[in-house]
């Protein structure tokens, strides 16, 4: 049985009291995403939804041209001012907020292109780098902490020689075909086909030499305990979660979050479309990714 014939209805259950939510869920046997229309007065909440089978398509790449002048950002189509809400889809066409996520969609791939190239050792101290550091600062820590993005970010702009949305479109966005992802009014903005595509790249990578995205070294590096016994653990940008799923939620509460379990080739994104109530995260995971309940064994009816 797959993940959308005994999953989606209790999922569905959980979210629809949340108008304007969206979330995605897949595995090798297919893919499922499915967006709530906001409360109107008079109207039901009926969501959208879209089966996409495992051989949907979406592109693992793009091809480009080797002499294609092509702009180093991804220039969006105008949109009302940006939402409120956390995730909430602010274009007709279905593009997203997902500014939250900068860290995992943008920051984390370019750090892995940074190190995959030998331009970024872990554990140099950023001072080597002219990083305005403490002492022994390294990107390893900056990587394992909550709030190290903003320096690691000045850090890969400074290897990069770019602003991050750059690196990230034409490192990551670009390569995997997530042609509708970039900043746009001030925030990172997507719609969940990219996001699918990026999730479905990071459960299960592409073999080299496939030059789209991170490679399967750099999230192997990443979803891994890299704080020995300290607590939280912590991955590189990543945290462990139950069931063997590694989890990436936005910093704000109740914001939108990413999970994937490299062990069962699964993954699933919520974008909740404003903030959540605190549990809403874990309950989704848990809908997600808990093993399903095994059935009791059948007895054989007493003999008369």
């Amino acid at each position: 049985m797959t993940l959308l014939s005994d999953r989606t209805a209790d999922i569905r259950a959980l979210l629809g009291r949340h108008p304007g939510a969206a979330w995605a869920a897949g595995d090798p046997e297919g893919a499922h995403t499915e967006t709530l229309p906001p409360r109107l007065p008079g109207t039901a909440d009926l969501p959208a939804t879209a089966d996409l089978p495992a051989t949907a398509d979406l592109p693992a790449t793009v091809d480009l041209p080797a002499t294609a002048d092509l702009p180093a950002t991804v220039d969006l189509p105008d949109a009302p001012a940006r939402a409120d809400a956390a995730g909430a889809p602010d274009a007709p066409g279905g593009v997203f907020d997902v500014d939250g996520l900068t860290a995992v969609l943008a920051l984390w791939p370019v750090v892995g292109s940074l190190v995959d190239e030998g331009a970024l050792h872990l554990h140099t101290p950023l001072s080597a780098y002219g990083e305005p550091a403490p002492a022994g600062l390294t990107a390893h820590h900056l990587l394992t902490r909550p709030d190290g993005a903003p320096a690691l970010t000045a850090l890969a702009e400074t290897l990069g020689g770019r602003p991050l949305a750059e690196l990230a479109a034409t490192r990551v966005w670009r390569p995997l075909g997530m042609t509708g992802t970039g900043r746009a009014h001030g925030a990172l903005r997507a719609p969940l086909a990219d996001l699918v595509r990026f999730l479905c790249h990071v459960s299960a990578p592409a073999d080299p030499p496939a030059p789209a995205g991170p490679t399967r070294s750099w999230i192997a590096e990443s979803l891994r305990i890299r704080t020995g016994e300290l607590t939280p653990a912590r991955g590189l940008l990543w945290q462990p979660a139950p069931h063997g799923v590694w989890a990436h939620p936005a910093p704000e509460p109740g914001g939108p979050a990413v999970w994937v379990c490299p062990r069962r080739l699964r993954w699933a994104l919520l974008l909740p479309g404003a903030p959540a109530p605190a549990g809403l995260r874990g309950a989704f995971r848990e809908a997600v990714f808990a093993p399903a309940p095994v059935p009791p064994p059948l007895t054989a009816a007493p003999r008369p």
